[in-house]
């Protein structure tokens, strides 16, 4: 069987398009969707942080500051989880036999 080069390389140019990963829907990737996750994340953390300090200065009622604490939380336990997740799978992968 005679294999040419060129006919290797069309036969890579032909497959290609299918070994390249697919966007998200929305025309998201992975990575645009991590970096709108984790900018949610910071940005809801220092909307907290700006409650606090008003409640502080008397410019805000304690509720919203309990409220904004909530949202706080529940953030930073959804990172974690994510955080847990990831490592897990990391570990999964380790454990892989080569």
């Amino acid at each position: 069987m005679d294999i040419r080069s060129s006919m290797a390389a069309q036969g890579y140019a032909a497959t290609r398009p299918a070994t390249q990963p697919k966007a998200a829907l929305g025309g998201q990737g992975a990575g645009d969707a991590f970096a709108k996750a984790a900018g949610s994340f910071a940005q809801s953390l220092q909307q907290t942080e700006d409650i606090a300090k008003a409640t502080m200065a008397g410019g805000a009622d304690p509720t919203s500051l309990v409220q904004a604490l909530a949202q706080t939380e529940l953030a930073i336990e959804t990172a974690v989880t994510v955080r847990d997740k990831v490592v897990e799978a990391y570990q999964e992968i380790l454990r892989m036999p080569v």
